[in-house]
């Protein structure tokens, strides 16, 4: 990895340069509103990567305690597969010392998934993501400590495309909203599955 490489938590252009980053990768990630990178860069939870002192990447994570929770990991284009990613995990592994586990998740569809395996981490589950892309939703954890008791299950991670044609025919209906989350979103989207099997030939 190159010298020029280093990883800050306080820089005058992390808000916007996270902001911006987010919604050019909007496909991939979950998507959180700028006053949240504002407020969880202020807790030192965001993690940016300069190279050759400009931003390249960066790795939002939660709160610090038992499982801490990596919310976004993004890596500019033209910089992915040199190690920069693997350097913002690792500093994320260093900020969770003290916790049981590390705990993310990752679209079915995505490259990523990869990269979380050859980081250590196991797919410990497969759940079904939003409506809009019919996603599903691997989740990836890592044991920072041994593990006296149960040890999580490892499973086939899921592979496959999204498919936004149910979401297409559905989305005038104002029935789908990107905001549904939990119980609410699993509602909608087995309504919406139902409802458009109903109107297939």
């Amino acid at each position: 990895m190159s010298v020029d490489f280093q990883i800050v938590k306080v820089h005058p252009d992390l808000i916007l340069y996270v902001d911006a980053l987010q919604k050019k990768n909007a496909e991939a990630l979950s998507f959180y509103p700028k006053c949240v990178f504002e407020r969880e860069s202020e807790n030192g939870r965001i993690f940016l990567g300069l190279l050759n002192g400009q931003p390249c990447g960066y790795l939002y994570v939660g709160a610090a305690g038992s499982d801490v929770k990596c919310h976004q990991v993004c890596i500019e284009y033209d910089a992915r597969r040199k190690l920069y990613g693997a350097a913002l995990v690792a500093a994320m592994e260093e900020y969770a010392t003290g916790a049981f586990t590390i705990t993310l998740r990752c679209g079915f569809d995505l490259d990523a998934n990869r990269f979380w395996s050859e980081m250590g981490y196991k797919c410990i589950a497969v759940q079904d993501g939003g409506i809009r892309r019919m996603r599903k939703i691997n989740v990836w954890r890592k044991s920072l400590q041994e593990e006296l008791l149960v040890t999580d299950t490892a499973v086939q991670p899921a592979s496959g495309k999204t498919d936004a044609s149910i979401w297409r025919r559905n989305k005038n209906t104002g029935i789908i909203t990107q905001f549904a989350r939990g119980k609410s979103m699993r509602d909608y989207r087995a309504m919406i599955i139902s409802q458009d099997s109903t109107k297939q030939p």
